[in-house]
C-alpha cells in the first residue's frame, strides 16, 4: 500500500533522512521506533508533502507520489494524525471531524460517517458543540484521530499518538487501533513508546541518525535485548 524507497530528506544544507526504506503492507499496522531526533517525524513529513525528499521515491497504492501536493496525497488517501495532535481550536469537535469529509479521495468507499467515528469515540458524543481547545489531552488525541478516519483514508499514518496521555488513555488508544485493523486499514505508527507498539504492530522499525538500521517482527524485537539496548535506551 505504502513504499518508501531510498528517499534523502533535507532540511536546507543539513542531510536527516540518508537513504530510508520501509513498507506498509494492506491490513497491516508498521511501527517506527527511534530515539527523539532521528528523523521519525520528518519521515512522516515527506510522506505527506511537507517536506518532500530530494532523492528516491515514496509510492502509495501504485502511484508516485514523491513529488506531489499535500492535498493531493491527501485526496489520494493517505490520512494523517500528526504529532501534538494540532486540532483547530477554535472549532467545534463536530466541525473539526467534518473538516475533511470534502476532501475524501475519490476512489474510496465513503464508510466512515460521523455515527461511525462517534462509535469509535464515544467520549467525543457528548462534546460535539464544544470548542477543540476545551477538550482535554486524551479527547484531543482521540479528535484528532476521527477527524483523519472521517477523511475515509487509504493508509493511516499515526505520529507519537500516545505522547503525554495517561495510561488509561493510552490502553484507549490501542484498543482503537486494533479496531481500525479489523477495518482492513493499513497504519504507519511512529512511537517511542516500545511496549505500545509491541502490543500493536505487525512489522517494526528501527531509525537512528536518518537511517532504518533494524527490521523484524515485534516479537524478534521483544526477545533482541541488545538491540533494545543500542538503539532505544531500553
Amino acid at each position: 500500500m505504502l513504499e518508501v524507497e531510498d528517499i534523502y530528506t533535507y532540511y536546507g544544507d543539513s542531510n536527516v533522512l540518508q537513504g530510508v526504506s520501509l513498507k506498509v503492507e494492506k491490513g497491516t499496522v508498521a511501527a517506527l521506533l527511534g530515539r527523539n531526533g532521528v528523523g521519525k517525524t520528518t519521515l512522516i513529513r515527506s510522506i505527506i508533502g511537507f517536506t518532500p525528499p530530494r532523492k528516491g521515491k515514496i509510492v502509495f497504492n501504485g502511484v508516485d507520489i514523491t513529488r506531489k501536493p499535500s492535498y493531493e496525497i491527501m485526496r489520494m488517501g493517505i490520512g494523517l494524525v500528526p504529532q501534538g495532535r494540532r486540532i483547530f481550536p477554535s472549532l467545534s469537535v463536530k466541525e473539526n471531524l467534518e473538516i475533511t469529509m470534502r476532501y475524501r479521495p475519490k476512489k474510496t468507499v465513503r464508510s466512515w460517517t460521523l455515527e461511525k467515528v462517534l462509535e469509535l469515540f464515544p467520549s467525543l458524543k457528548d462534546r460535539l458543540r464544544h470548542q477543540g481547545n476545551k477538550l482535554s489531552g486524551g479527547e484531543q488525541q482521540m479528535l484528532a484521530s476521527g477527524r483523519a478516519l472521517m477523511g475515509t483514508p487509504l493508509c493511516l499514518l499515526m505520529d507519537e499518538p500516545t505522547e503525554g496521555l495517561a495510561p488509561v488513555i493510552v490502553r484507549e488508544l490501542g484498543h482503537l487501533i486494533e479496531q481500525i485493523k479489523q477495518h482492513g486499514l493499513p497504519i504507519l505508527l511512529v512511537e517511542q513508546s516500545l511496549a505500545f507498539a509491541l502490543n500493536h504492530a505487525d512489522n517494526v522499525y528501527i531509525m537512528s541518525k536518518g537511517r532504518i538500521v533494524y527490521q523484524s517482527s515485534p516479537q524478534e524485537l521483544r526477545e533482541n535485548q541488545e538491540v533494545q539496548s543500542r538503539y532505544l535506551g531500553v
